[in-house]
């Protein structure tokens, strides 16, 4: 028998509404939870609304259905209600952070911003014990910085410029800096530079000496690992010339249909490209314990709260960008 439920939808581009939803019975492999706080992913939901893509990674194209009615997101955190008879990892009351779960009457079938979730139970990771909430709610996002900080080898002495002062760009920049390399973040944005760790530098784009900070920077034998987190290909080729022979080029933005790389020009130094996408247990797993230990810091990044029922403020503020902000979440529970 099919469950109700609270969920954020985007009905249509640019239209977004909380409304009950249908879920599915719950199943042996299944965890059910009273999610608590959901955390947005600002660049990929609102492409989603704005009708810019159909799926993950993949761009609409003239002639394709729009993906609407969409539950938006993939992320939160709560207590779990039930699980099924297979399932021996959780048990009610424990809190946890779970990704997409199941629904019904949807473009996808499965989302993130609803409750209860009933959620396949390796979609789900336990919190640690006395663990702030708030901190774990963006883990998938925080686990793409991580993916993208991940990827390259550090040498001694390793240099990196991350394009992006978003928040995989935060993530990726302390995952950078935390393995032992130099890092500096390229962004537009000072409010948001100001909330990376003092260890980390910054530049701001547009700025008349930016080019020749980045000179500098590279000067001698030149970057050794680039990171585009925005999908700005312009910023890319721009600095790709600052990258050393036997470079990293880490690309984790969404280009929609400019994603075009000239591989002759990786292979003039020998650059490699690393591709990071969506997730998967072990980066997971690493996420959840760089939060632990407090060198991935999340919860600090948060700027605004919204309660559930006024999701469309959040969207308009993420799309229409009226005010600064980063991290954006929704808050489930009545006071």
């Amino acid at each position: 028998m099919s469950l109700q439920g609270k969920a954020v939808v985007f009905t249509d581009r640019q239209r977004v509404e909380v409304r009950e939803v249908r879920l599915p019975a719950p199943s042996a492999d299944d965890v059910v939870i009273d999610v608590e706080i959901s955390w947005i992913s600002n660049g990929t939901e609102s492409s989603f609304l704005r009708g810019e893509r159909t799926a993950g990674d993949t761009p609409y194209a003239e002639g394709n259905p729009w993906p609407f009615p969409i539950v938006a997101g993939y992320q939160k955190v709560g207590t779990v209600l039930q699980v099924g008879s297979a399932v021996s990892a959780f048990k009610p009351g424990d809190r946890v952070f779970a990704t997409i779960s199941k629904v019904e009457g949807m473009y996808e079938p499965y989302g993130g911003h609803v409750s209860p979730a009933v959620t396949a139970a390796d979609q789900v990771w336990k919190l640690p014990q006395d663990a702030a909430p708030l901190d774990y709610s963006g883990l998938v996002l925080a686990q793409v910085g991580y993916n993208c900080g991940e990827r390259p080898p550090i040498r001694e002495g390793s240099r990196a410029l991350v394009i992006g002062d978003g928040l995989v760009g935060h993530w990726a920049a302390q995952t950078l800096h935390h393995r032992g390399s130099r890092v500096t973040v390229l962004g537009r944005h000072e409010d948001r530079m100001r909330l990376l760790p003092e260890t980390i530098g910054h530049l701001r784009s547009g700025r008349q000496d930016t080019g020749a900070a980045l000179r500098r920077l590279a000067e001698a034998q030149g970057l050794d690992i680039l990171v585009d987190t925005v999908g700005d290909m312009d910023a890319v080729m721009a600095n790709l010339p600052l990258l050393a022979h036997d470079s990293h080029f880490v690309s984790a933005g969404f280009y929609g249909n400019r994603g075009l790389v000239d591989i002759q020009a990786l292979r003039d130094k020998e650059i490699t490209l690393h591709a990071p996408a969506g997730w998967n247990k072990r980066r997971m797993d690493a996420a959840l314990e760089g939060i632990r230990q407090g060198w991935l810091q999340t919860g600090k990044l948060v700027t605004h709260r919204f309660p559930v029922d006024r999701a469309a403020e959040a969207w308009e503020l993420i799309v229409g960008r009226h005010e600064p902000y980063l991290g954006v979440v929704l808050e489930w529970r009545q006071p």
